[in-house]
């Protein structure tokens, strides 16, 4: 009889230990999500942003016959993958999107991902809301260093052409240093190159302070390599590496006096 209760009673302690460690164990991830900064779901939404830059790519440039050609790739300064970039409202035209953006040495090594936004465009009459995925390549540093000064406008700070499609299409050296950015769209999984002129690219710094977890800027992180990269966009960075052919480095011309 005396062991039956003695049984009995150490069950009823060891069922006592689990609800009083199981109590514990919710209380000290309610303090936890209690101590998590306010804007942890911002940094969750750029994770998803990077995630979701590197899918277009990769995606796209997996397409057999009408990926952006190698020769482009190869010859590219600077990549800036946007998805979901929102497109006509309310009757009016224009765009806006945030994506991420990468800037090429000399040395074919891809820089530190920084964040960007699209905005503005034509305000046409349009019917309905559009989205599609949105790819600029920048073929010198020009355009670069005019959106890393604050914002580039594309068509007047920064010649933009519709970008040729194909994996083997060629690209001539002229035809590159004439326009210092090259537009893609793909929308209904159609994929194109698009005129994009109007529209302006500017750095998101607030994305990129919640990213990195200190002050910096644009040029620190695509052009001073002050900037490692971490989990949050290392999947941009892996894709684009994945993607680019060699780099062929090339250099506008300038004008002499």
């Amino acid at each position: 009889m005396l062991k039956c209760f003695f049984s009995i009673g150490m069950s009823l302690l060891l069922a006592l230990v689990a609800v009083e460690n199981a109590a514990a164990a919710q209380e000290e991830k309610q303090t936890t999500q209690a101590r998590e900064p306010a804007d942890d779901k911002n940094v969750r939404e750029y994770k998803d942003r990077a995630a979701e830059s590197a899918k277009v790519l990769t995606e796209i440039m997996n397409i057999p016959e009408n990926s952006i050609p190698e020769e482009l790739m190869a010859r590219a300064h600077g990549i800036a993958v946007i998805p979901h970039v929102v497109k006509g409202a309310f009757g009016l035209g224009g765009q806006w999107g945030k994506g991420l953006m990468s800037q090429r040495g000399e040395d074919g090594s891809w820089s530190t991902p920084a964040f960007v936004e699209i905005g503005g465009g034509s305000f046409g009459l349009q019917i309905g809301v559009q989205a599609s995925d949105v790819i600029l390549v920048f073929t010198d540093e020009t355009g670069i260093k005019g959106l890393l000064k604050s914002k580039l406008k594309l068509g007047a700070d920064a010649s933009a052409t519709a970008g040729p499609v194909g994996r083997k299409a060629e690209v001539g050296t002229d035809a590159a240093l004439r326009s210092g950015v090259f537009a893609y769209s793909r929308s209904k999984g159609l994929f194109a190159g698009i005129s994009l002129d109007g529209s302006v690219i500017s750095i998101d710094d607030t994305a990129n302070r919640r990213v990195y977890g200190k002050e910096v800027t644009g040029p620190q992180i695509l052009l001073d390599n002050r900037v490692k990269p971490n989990a949050t966009v290392q999947p941009f960075l892996t894709s684009l590496q994945t993607v680019s052919p060699p780099h062929k480095h090339t250099t506008k011309a300038t004008k002499s006096n």
